[in-house]
């Protein structure tokens, strides 16, 4: 354990009754724009909060950060925590200790309660589900912990922030896209959603939802539940396949979903006459961008992982002792063939 971060753990601890004053929620946001931006760029709003900066060690400390991890079982999910462990690399103040809830929720409770009893100074978070792991972070916040929540929302408001893309406005986006590109004429979807409890699933289903709305003959003919896994998105494609003469797209909340969703098209003998998006586009050559590139994806979004963001924000917090923003807004893009392959190297893709 590293020196300072006990002295800094007190002096929050002595704090938490300053945090729960601060201003709770930020206002709403413009929702981010998805066709011209590039993946990475934040707005933020709102106000959260942190120790009193008379208090704060700054860089004479050193600490701990704990990151609470859903299920690195998923690609997107490990390369947020890559992001986290390459940033905060850079920082020599800071150690950080990474658990993997392997999408249990009471393990990931557990797992904040080990971080907790370790006397984590900070606590970066990626719920599994929303209802479950709620009450845990209210602990650690109004124990006077900074919280940051990443990619996957809680019920309600005790965090010190929130990072994350606009996952309605990326659904909307792809119904949209669908809608005015794939199916102009109208046609059938088959949609293969993402973890039921956890915020982006829903909203990636309603947003898509509300884009396909205004045009005519476009229907959704069959859901699964794949989990954001890819084998699960490839057993419920098949499944879905089986039951459905006509597909005319799938759109997967996630790019491994919809690369099963692809493999089982393929196996079937019915992927040329089926389109195909999903969302993460993560510049790695197993990722969706490439996909696109090698044509086994109509498009997909970019949904940056804000690991880097949030080891920006415990710096700010821990290092120097500044408030920040209650809500960060990270932006997407759109990929098709043709931007796929400019995006993955303005991304750093590696080959």
């Amino acid at each position: 354990m590293k020196r300072a971060h006990i002295l800094r753990r007190n002096v929050v601890l002595a704090a938490g009754a300053t945090l729960l004053l601060v201003a709770a929620c930020g206002t709403e946001s413009d929702a981010p724009g998805v066709g011209d931006t590039t993946g990475g760029t934040a707005t933020a709003t709102g106000s959260g909060a942190t120790a009193d900066a008379a208090a704060c060690a700054g860089a004479d400390g050193e600490y701990l950060i704990g990151m609470s991890q859903a299920n690195v079982a998923e690609p997107y999910r490990q390369q947020m925590d890559d992001d986290i462990r390459a940033a905060a690399s850079e920082i020599e103040e800071f150690e950080v200790v990474f658990a993997d809830a392997a999408q249990d929720n009471s393990k990931q409770v557990s797992d904040v309660e080990n971080f907790l009893a370790q006397g984590i100074d900070l606590l970066i978070i990626s719920p599994n589900e929303a209802a479950p792991l709620t009450a845990i972070v209210e602990r650690a916040y109004t124990d006077g912990i900074p919280v940051i929540v990443l990619d996957r929302k809680i019920e309600g408001d005790t965090y010190t922030q929130f990072i994350g893309a606009d996952n309605f406005e990326i659904g909307r986006a792809a119904g949209e896209y669908v809608a005015t590109e794939l199916l102009p004429d109208g046609g059938s979807v088959a949609e293969l959603r993402g973890l039921s409890g956890s915020t982006p699933a829903q909203e990636r289903a309603d947003g898509f939802r509300e884009g396909i709305a205004g045009a005519e003959g476009i229907e959704i003919i069959a859901e699964g539940t794949g989990d954001w896994l890819r084998e699960l998105g490839q057993s419920q494609a098949e499944a879905i396949l089986q039951a459905n003469d006509e597909i005319d797209v799938f759109y997967a909340h996630n790019d491994p979903m919809a690369e099963g969703a692809y493999l089982a098209a393929d196996a079937a003998g019915r992927a040329e006459d089926i389109q195909f998006i999903g969302i993460d586009a993560l510049p790695i050559p197993s990722g969706g961008i490439k996909a696109v590139e090698e044509g086994r994806l109509s498009a997909t979004f970019v949904y940056p992982t804000g690991g880097r963001e949030a080891v920006a924000t415990a710096e700010q917090i821990l290092i120097g002792c500044e408030d920040v923003e209650k809500e960060v807004t990270l932006e997407t893009q759109l990929i098709t063939p043709d931007n796929a392959t400019d995006v993955y190297a303005e991304l750093g893709g590696s080959r």
